[in-house]
């Protein structure tokens, strides 16, 4: 071995080390690597993947062998079970830089190969049919994938549902039943873009017939499943591969393996490579966060590598970005010591939904929610009303703001439980009760340019060049500039008047004022008046199981469990019981809403603890915010369990529900990383009970 090589090798095993050891830091100290897995593709994330660059340095001689050891030849579509056998590789490891491993060998392959499946395979990857924004989704429920795996291997219903209870894994299940039944004719082995091409019709079946189209075309790809096939597609049509890769280890492996199969490589030494694959996973990160669209991301990788891959993919109108998201703090200080001699200002912070506006070059004209669903047939009336608050020379934009619930006689903000009554679908202007009333806080697109590296400044002063407030339609966010610990106090006392939620602090001037897109930044401070004791921020989880009420709730569910969701496990993790925080209508709504989820077992990929047994479980479909007086570790529950300690989680302690978060999905609720750096973010007055259970003892059933 080299000293090189040695060397690089005492790195990683220290940075091993390392890691473990802050997963137990009594201090309450979090790694920086840790700490960067936080904000969705920020810079420090995947900063120890570096450490074995040289097992990349010899992949270049170990590609070929790959190559050559590939399932199928240059030129033919990719066998869908090369893909599964990496998938089953991926599953039998729970190494970070081993996942990362199996992946990029077999995207070199598909590269070298088959390149025109590549974009196929990255959307199989991360269990998508297009992108986000886009809406298209699978929709089958168990019972008909169960009739599928039923009709197709010929096997009793009955006797698939009991083995369900028993296993919870449909895609086990369906590997069992395939592998025991007997065909007659070998059929044709499925490949890559069919398999994909039919999951996309499948999800655009719609209509009286459609439930048996789509069952006719599941089982056809069941009859033609050979070995580990069966066990992968029922996960995908069921929406969960859980073999534990997260779509942030797909980028890097996309990007390292556009540089590993460029022919350059053999010529370069290990540690220029080092350089070049560190470079490269930081601008497809940074460029997917800027344009969430692997449809044009992946062909100009292809086309042109990572070189200008910045001026070819970059922030286009039509196509929602990854909002940049703020940090909470818990005392006005605190912003005093983040901000000291750094100009920043205070804006309200409204209680509606986050809304982004776009308008491109046609005239045409979009709204995006958070997690980018398209929201324009939700808010038509603000459709029609765009084109008066843009001035004439304003051709094409994309505005950061916020949609609020505005009451036009009274000329005042309403809370966000009025604006979650507006309907989400199929709405008519002539049918809205709710007005809607959108301030505007940041400007990131103007006329064919971007502005994201803009300082906030520049930002703000075209926001106001370009645009006309509308009395009750659309305004600017409500700002103040001072560095008097005074003034930003009663411009909070004022917001909350408003009936806004708080204040949100930014930096004005410099490199540290550009929009980061996806990144939880510390350049933007949060503060809610409720953030000035307890935890500092409100927390949003999944709703999984249910109690029975009892005195006063017979009749309605009592109490909740509730979960966060850890995407690199892609599990929900059982994080705390509530039942406080509810009105009598709530329980009611609740009761309703969350019967028709109602399943008989928790899900296979439910993370729960000996004492997590609720009367009732739910389907993950609804979140809620949360609010808690501290956070704890808990032998009984499983929220961010080997993070903070090895084998026990985090607990909520006297959480309280706030509301229903009907703009985010389960998957965006928060992370069981977000729980493990809430955990070690709190004071260090904070009591910490490691032996709570994390019970709201409140609870009336």
């Amino acid at each position: 071995m080299s000293k090189l090589k040695k060397n690089l090798r005492k790195r990683l095993n220290r940075r091993r080390r390392l890691l473990r050891l802050s997963r137990l830091q009594p201090n309450g100290k979090i790694s920086q690597s840790r700490q960067g897995r936080l904000s969705g593709f920020s810079e420090p994330i995947f900063t120890y993947t570096s450490l074995l660059c040289f097992d990349r340095a010899d992949m270049f001689s170990k590609s070929s062998a790959a190559i050559e050891s590939a399932s199928w030849k240059k030129g033919e579509p990719v066998p869908y079970a090369a893909l599964c056998q990496t998938f089953e590789q991926i599953e039998s490891t729970t190494k970070r830089l081993q996942i990362l491993d199996y992946l990029v060998k077999f995207l070199i392959s598909v590269i070298k190969l088959s390149p025109e499946s590549l974009l196929t395979v990255i959307y199989l990857s991360i269990n998508k049919l297009c992108p986000e924004y886009e809406g298209l989704e699978l929709g089958i429920g168990e019972s008909l994938l169960m009739k599928a795996i039923a009709e197709s291997t010929g096997r009793e219903m009955k006797k698939i549902k009991a083995d369900y209870a028993e296993i919870g894994d449909l895609g086990i299940i369906a590997m069992s039943s395939r592998s025991n039944q007997p065909t007659m004719f070998k059929p044709k082995a499925l490949t890559i873009p069919h398999v994909f091409k039919t999951l996309k019709d499948i999800a655009s079946l719609s209509g009286n017939s459609s439930q048996k189209q789509k069952v006719d075309k599941i089982k056809l790809l069941l009859v033609s499943c050979r070995n580990k096939e069966a066990k992968y597609l029922m996960r995908s049509l069921e929406g969960k591969l859980r073999i534990g890769l997260a779509e942030r280890t797909v980028v890097v492996a996309l990007a390292q393996a556009i540089v590993l199969s460029r022919p350059d490589i053999k010529k370069m030494s290990k540690e220029k490579l080092q350089v070049e694959l560190e470079n490269a996973a930081s601008v497809v990160k940074s460029v997917y966060s800027e344009l969430p669209c692997y449809d044009l991301i992946v062909p100009a990788l292809l086309k042109a590598d990572i070189d200008g891959l910045k001026e070819t993919c970059k922030l286009t109108p039509g196509i929602p970005l990854k909002p940049m998201l703020a940090h909470p703090t818990k005392a006005l200080s605190d912003i005093l010591d983040r901000f000291e001699n750094i100009a920043f200002t205070c804006e309200y912070k409204y209680d509606g939904e986050r809304a982004q506006i776009h308008k491109l070059e046609d005239e045409s004209m979009r709204i995006y929610s958070r997690n980018s669903e398209n929201m324009s047939a939700k808010y038509p009336d603000v459709m029609e009303r765009l084109g008066k608050f843009a001035k004439p020379d304003t051709k094409s934009f994309v505005l950061d703001c916020e949609a609020v619930a505005w009451d036009r006689e009274q000329k005042c903000i309403l809370p966000f439980q009025v604006l979650s009554t507006r309907k989400r679908k199929d709405v008519k202007e002539e049918d809205i009760k709710v007005q809607v009333c959108i301030f505007a806080f940041d400007l990131l697109y103007l006329n064919g340019e971007s502005l994201l590296r803009e300082p906030l400044t520049k930002r703000r002063e075209a926001l106001v060049d370009h645009f006309n407030e509308v009395n009750g339609e659309f305004a600017f966010a409500k700002s103040m500039n001072s560095t008097q610990i005074e003034d930003i106090q009663t411009f909070l006392d004022q917001s909350v008047v408003d009936n806004c939620e708080g204040l949100m602090v930014k930096t004005l001037n410099g490199a540290e004022a550009t929009y980061e897109p996806s990144k939880r930044s510390r350049n933007w401070l949060k503060v809610k008046k409720d953030y000035l004791s307890g935890v500092g921020d409100s927390i949003d989880l999944v709703v999984i199981g249910a109690y029975a009420g009892r005195g006063k709730r017979t009749g309605v569910y009592g109490g909740y469990l509730l979960a966060c969701y850890d995407p690199d496990r892609e599990e929900y993790q059982s994080i705390c019981k509530i039942g406080t925080g509810f009105s009598e209508q709530d329980l009611e709504i609740h009761y309703k809403e969350l019967k028709e989820h109602v399943i008989p077992e928790p899900k296979s990929y439910y993370a729960l603890g000996e004492g997590n047994k609720p009367d009732v479980w739910f389907a993950p479909v609804r979140v809620w915010e949360i609010k808690c007086a501290d956070l704890s570790v808990s032998p009984v529950y499983k929220a961010a369990v080997g993070i903070v300690d090895s084998t026990k989680g985090i607990s909520l302690r006297f959480p309280r529900f706030v509301r229903v978060r009907d703009d985010k999905s389960p998957e965006n609720a928060t992370s069981s990383e977000q729980i493990a750096e809430m955990y070690n973010d709190q004071k260090l007055n904070t009591v910490k009970n490691d032996t709570s259970l994390g019970v709201d003892m409140d609870f009336d059933y």
